[in-house]
């Protein structure tokens, strides 16, 4: 569960880095920017669903 948690990270993270690049390189006038931040948002609902299963189906202990 761990790895996965980080694969999901790590995305976010280059998902929000390259809405940087394309909002730098297309000076915000581009749709690449707005797919990029709507693939993080996405990646984090879904990354967040996952901690809730992972608590409720025993993966994740309550306490540490």
């Amino acid at each position: 569960m761990k790895i996965v948690v980080i694969l999901f990270l790590l995305f976010i993270v280059g998902s929000l880095a390259s809405a940087l690049y394309f909002l730098v390189h297309d000076k915000g006038r581009g749709e690449r920017m707005v797919r990029a931040l709507t693939i993080r948002v996405v990646l984090s609902v879904v990354l967040f669903a996952l901690l809730m299963l992972g608590f409720y189906f025993g993966l994740i202990p309550g306490k540490l």
